[in-house]
C-alpha cells in the first residue's frame, strides 16, 4: 500500500511542477476567445487564468495540468495559481481576476443563489462537473474524536478562509448540533493544518478534496496510527435537506493504506466561468476537458471521475451555452 502511496505522491508532484512553471495571479487584459467566429468552437487567441486551490491539494495539481493542456493545444496561453479555493475562486472570478475557476458545487448553489457567503445571485455559468471532491475528516487518535458530535471543544482545522472545505466544515458542526462557538476552529490552509497535526497543536482536520490528496497521503505516511479518519456520513441527511448536490461515497482503505474504507460524503466539482465568456470559448475549453479527460488523469488520479456521462449534472448552476454546445456535440 505504501508503494501505491508513494506512486500517487510522484504523480501529483509532476502536476504541481506544471503549475510552478505556469502559474501567476493578479487581472490580467482580457483578449480570450478573440479572432474566432462566436458560433464556432475555436478558441480563438489570448490569454485564460485558472483559479485551483491550496498547494497541496488537487485543484492544484489538475489545474495546472487543464492550463498546459489549453496551452499545448490551443491558441491561447493559460496559466494557473494558488488560490483559498471556492469562495474565494468564485469572487476572483466575479471580479475579472481570473477566467475559470474550480469550485465545490454547494459553493457554486450557495453563489448563483445569492446564498452563505454571497450577498446576492452571481453570474456565472459552469462549463461542466468535474471529479467529486471527497470529505475527509482526519483526527489524532489520542484526541478523543470519533464523530463530528465530538467536536465541541476540540481544536479542528475547517480549512482556508473562504474556501469550500471551510463552507462544508461549517455545515458538518451545525449538522452535528453544536453552535460554531463550541469548536475551536482553526482557519489554516493545508500545508499549516497538516504540520499542526504533526506536532499535536490541532486535534482534527475537515477537508474536501479529490482522492488522493498529497498532503494527507504525507500525514497518515508520517503519522500512522497516531491518525486516523472518521466517518461524517450520518449527517448527509441533514446536509441534502439544505442542499441536494450532497452524496454519499467512500474514500477506499487503499487511498491512504487505512485499517479500512471510510463512508465519506461526497461533493461534485465544477468548473466555473463568467457568464459573458465568448460561445466559442467555452465550447473549445469544454470539449478540451472531456475529450482530453485522460490527459488530465495523467496528472492525477481523481481525473479519472471527468466523464461525459454526469457533464451536466449541475443543477441548479446553469451550464454556459458554448459548454452546451460543445456536450452535445461530444456525445452524438
Amino acid at each position: 500500500m505504501r508503494q501505491q502511496t508513494t506512486r500517487y505522491l510522484a504523480t501529483t508532484a509532476v502536476g504541481a511542477l506544471v503549475l510552478a512553471l505556469t502559474s501567476c495571479g493578479g487581472q490580467q487584459e482580457n483578449t480570450a476567445g478573440a479572432g474566432a467566429d462566436d458560433t464556432s468552437c475555436d478558441a480563438g487567441e489570448g490569454r485564460v487564468s485558472i483559479a485551483t486551490g491550496n498547494s497541496t491539494g488537487v485543484y492544484f495539481v489538475v489545474g495546472g495540468g487543464l492550463a498546459k493542456l489549453i496551452s499545448d493545444d490551443t491558441d491561447l496561453k493559460a496559466t494557473s495559481a494558488e488560490t483559498g479555493a471556492s469562495v474565494q475562486n468564485i469572487e476572483q472570478l466575479v471580479a475579472g481576476d481570473y477566467d475559470i475557476a474550480f469550485s465545490l458545487a454547494d459553493s457554486a448553489v450557495d453563489a448563483v443563489n445569492g446564498d452563505g457567503s454571497f450577498d446576492g445571485p452571481q453570474d456565472i455559468s459552469a462549463l461542466g462537473r468535474i471529479y467529486p471532491n471527497y470529505t475527509q475528516i482526519v483526527v489524532r487518535a489520542d484526541a478523543g474524536i470519533d464523530s463530528v458530535e465530538d467536536f465541541a471543544g476540540k481544536r479542528i482545522s475547517t480549512g482556508s478562509p473562504l474556501s469550500g472545505t471551510e463552507v462544508i466544515a461549517r455545515k458538518l458542526i451545525a449538522a452535528a448540533g453544536l453552535e460554531q462557538s463550541e469548536v475551536s476552529a482553526q482557519r489554516l490552509d493545508l500545508i499549516k493544518t497538516v504540520d499542526g497535526m504533526k506536532d499535536g497543536s490541532i486535534d482534527g482536520l475537515v477537508w474536501s478534496g479529490g482522492l488522493p490528496t498529497p498532503a494527507l497521503t504525507d500525514l497518515f505516511t508520517s503519522l500512522g496510527e497516531d491518525v486516523k479518519m472518521i466517518d461524517a456520513s450520518p449527517l448527509l441527511g441533514t446536509l441534502q435537506d439544505g442542499n441536494p448536490v450532497y452524496e454519499d461515497g467512500t474514500v477506499p482503505a487503499e487511498t491512504y493504506d487505512t485499517p479500512e474504507d471510510t463512508p465519506s460524503i461526497v461533493v461534485p466539482n465544477v468548473l466555473l466561468v463568467r457568464s459573458d465568456m465568448p460561445d466559442n470559448l467555452a465550447c473549445a475549453l469544454t470539449t478540451l476537458v472531456y475529450d482530453k479527460q485522460p490527459e488530465l488523469e495523467k496528472v492525477h488520479p481523481a481525473a479519472a471521475d471527468i466523464t461525459l456521462d454526469n457533464a451536466t449534472e449541475i443543477d441548479p448552476i446553469e451550464l454556459h451555452p458554448g459548454s452546451e454546445r460543445a456536450i452535445g456535440s461530444l456525445t452524438k
